[in-house]
């Protein structure tokens, strides 16, 4: 291990980099100089690395101008640096990947999401043809779109809609057809968009209410090792399980997330969703039973029968 930290920083100072150490108490720590620049390139090594890295966490949004734009970004980037320093670059972003979890795809979008930012930056009204996600229900209405925003692999734009007058977010890869309407708008007075996000356990905002949720102690390390709300509160229990307590908003997107973890949670609070996850658990259980019985019927097999009802039948 020693031998290629030592090895990569003559890596480093080969292709260019002003690599210096020094020691602080007893130990030797090796550091860029932070007035140095790569090239015409106004950055500084970790900078660069970082835009590298970003263009990888911007993958989920290929043919977005937020992905393309950082793209072209670096373009201009390498084009200012040495052959040498170019090509040490592409051996560190080799060194670190993100790879995304499941995601929506926006490169069909890449004209919608253009003309929010340009509603949203000139705050001008725009009209649009929705389907909504559940019932597949199409509407048209007139929106005044505040913020582009993403969350949980997926890119949403919350503003007023004039329909129902209140705030609302909608998902951007379900807007249909989107049109500028040249009417100016003005952000409602007090709207603060952390703060009308901060109760939210997803994307939906709903008052907060307490929640309790009990974890099994397979999904302790899980669960502990991750930030789930900036309310959460976490306690170890006596049988390696943890409980997460919050103050979370959402309803359906936490029994959603409760219902992930199958036997491993335990929603306990507050009643009415604990109510809704066994009542989706029953239906679940249900499906999978009347399933099962069918593919016996299917196969000619007869159902196993319990030891209470064969007994039954040796005494008759």
């Amino acid at each position: 291990m020693r031998r290629t930290v030592y090895r990569d920083l003559d890596a480093l100072m080969y292709a260019g980099f002003p690599v210096v150490s020094e020691r602080r108490d007893g130990r030797v720590y090796w550091r860029f100089l932070e007035t140095f620049q790569l090239g015409d390139v106004p950055f500084t090594p970790d900078e660069i690395l970082a835009l590298a890295f970003g263009e990888d966490l911007l993958r989920v949004l290929e043919g977005t101008v937020f992905h393309d734009s950082v793209q072209s970004a670096l373009a201009k980037i390498r084009a200012g640096l040495s052959a040498e320093l170019t090509a040490y670059l592409e051996r560190l972003r080799e060194s670190f990947r993100v790879l995304p979890g499941p995601h929506k795809r926006y490169t069909e979008y890449s004209d919608t999401i253009a003309a929010l930012n340009a509603a949203v930056l000139g705050k001008r009204t725009v009209r649009m043809r929705y389907r909504t996600g559940r019932t597949g229900k199409r509407s048209r209405r007139r929106f005044d779109p505040y913020k582009v925003w993403y969350r949980g692999g997926g890119l949403y734009v919350i503003g007023l809609d004039h329909q129902s007058g209140e705030i609302r977010t909608f998902a951007v890869d379900r807007i249909q057809k989107l049109e500028a309407t040249g009417d100016a708008f003005e952000i409602q007075e007090g709207f603060d968009f952390d703060a009308w996000t901060a109760a939210s356990f997803g994307v939906v905002a709903e008052p907060a209410l307490p929640v309790r949720i009990r974890f099994a102690a397979r999904h302790a390390s899980w669960i502990s090792e991750r930030s789930w709300h900036p309310s959460q509160a976490l306690t170890q229990l006596p049988d390696g399980g943890v409980e997460l307590c919050m103050e979370a908003g959402g309803s359906e997107e936490l029994a959603s997330w409760v219902m992930s973890f199958g036997g491993g949670a335990e929603m306990l609070e507050p009643e009415s969703l604990r109510r809704r996850v066994a009542k989706e658990l029953r239906a679940a259980l249900g499906r999978y039973e009347s399933a099962g019985a069918q593919r016996l019927e299917r196969k000619g097999a007869a159902p196993k029968r319990s030891p209470s009802s064969s007994r039954a039948r040796s005494r008759a």
